[in-house]
């Protein structure tokens, strides 16, 4: 059996498989725990603008590598994220 991911201390709100692990992106949007009018990012959880990468993210893949490569991506959505809502923010002003 798969080792669970301790995932405990993160808020209820953010979405995880029965084993603990985060889901995101499109994984999110098929359990149904988005609730966004815009599309999840890849790796956005089911709280808007909370990130999830490597070890403790839903993937068939766990290595070291892909966690570097998961983080750095990670940090390219923030920015995204961000920037949208400053636009939303401003136009709502």
């Amino acid at each position: 059996m798969a080792p669970n991911a301790e995932t405990e201390w993160l808020p209820a709100d953010v979405v995880r498989d029965a084993r603990g692990y985060v889901l995101t992106g499109d994984d999110v949007t098929k359990a149904g725990g988005w609730s966004q009018e815009r599309d999840p990012y890849l790796l956005e959880t089911s709280a808007p603008g909370v990130f999830a990468c490597g070890d403790v993210r839903l993937s068939p893949v766990k290595r070291v590598a892909s966690a570097v490569g998961e983080g750095s991506m990670a940090i390219a959505f923030v920015h995204q994220y961000l920037a949208n809502e400053d636009k939303a923010h401003r136009s709502r002003s």
